[in-house]
């Protein structure tokens, strides 16, 4: 199915990495219901194209996301204001309730059968900390600058973050930076795990793409696809034992598979392996293998 137009991101494939570009610079890339519409679709792109090994989120200009649209003033987070209607009435629930926008992006991603790396080059507040949490690695620009700033808005987190960020910082710091509401330096997000390494604004990008490239040339996609829904998944279960069953199965049906003949053949070899198995016909039955969440 083809993209549609896109008004707020940019899209673009090479050399096997996909890069999502959040696109409204002028507005220091501010999110809106459009907005939220195209990240959904992009990753469902990036998901089907077997030519897309490793998927790269970060922003034009300035800022990477500085957060929701406020033009609309007072009734910006107002789901049934008018304006919010063209956007929010298919985000309507059965019971009347509308579904938090960004958590819809970040369920999405959080489901990714590919590796996403966020590239964090500037401002990332509100819905531009939050998207970033389910992506599995983030790397930011020393200018960057992060807030949890529901709190100072009236409002409360979203976007499914109450669930990633303890799990990412641990929980004092998760209440920390929410209960505050204030913002803080790159260098405060290194220390405290929320970013993997800080780059000169000029290095951040080809530090990202460097990084997509180390997995795209020599991982498998089907055993990446596997391991980032087991990572992600089976480190909320109540016991290890629900990871062993499933670590079981994949490697059972993955060491049957043409990709571990492969990589063993290529590692004998000295050579470089060259993986035949693709996400978009070579998973295996089992998968997936968790019950399907509320909304979906």
């Amino acid at each position: 199915m083809p993209l549609p137009p896109l008004e707020t991101t940019r899209y673009d494939v090479s050399d096997g990495i996909a890069t999502i570009t959040l696109h409204r610079p002028e507005k220091l890339n501010a999110y809106n219901g459009k907005m939220r519409e195209e990240i959904g679709a992009l990753f469902d792109e990036t998901d089907a194209d077997d030519a897309v090994r490793a998927v790269i989120v970060t922003g034009a200009g300035k800022a990477f996301c500085a957060g929701a649209d406020l033009s609309s003033g007072g009734d910006t987070f107002d789901r049934e204001a008018p304006q919010h209607q063209p956007y929010l009435e298919k985000l309507r629930g059965p019971d009347g309730v509308y579904r938090d926008g960004g958590g819809t992006n970040t369920l999405r991603i959080y489901q990714s059968l590919k590796p996403v790396i966020g590239a964090i080059n500037g401002a990332a507040v509100g819905i531009g900390a939050t998207i970033q949490l389910p992506m599995d690695i983030r790397m930011a620009s020393t200018s960057a600058r992060f807030g949890f700033v529901f709190a100072r808005r009236g409002i409360t987190l979203e976007a499914a973050s109450s669930w990633f960020l303890p799990r990412l910082v641990g929980m004092q710091t998760a209440l920390e930076w929410c209960m505050t509401g204030r913002v803080f330096d790159a260098n405060e997000a290194l220390a405290r795990g929320l970013v993997r390494s800080l780059h000169a604004p000029e290095e951040l990008l080809p530090a990202a793409r460097a990084l997509a490239r180390e997995i795209a040339e020599n991982a498998a996609p089907v055993s990446v696809a596997l391991t980032r829904q087991m990572l992600w998944r089976l480190s909320a279960a109540p016991h290890p034992m629900f990871a062993h069953r499933i670590d079981s199965r994949s490697i059972q049906s993955r060491g049957q598979s043409a990709d571990v003949k492969e990589g063993v053949g290529a590692f004998l070899a000295k050579r470089a392996a060259v993986f035949p198995d693709r996400v978009s016909s070579d998973m295996p039955a089992f998968f997936p293998w968790w019950d399907e969440p509320p909304f979906e």
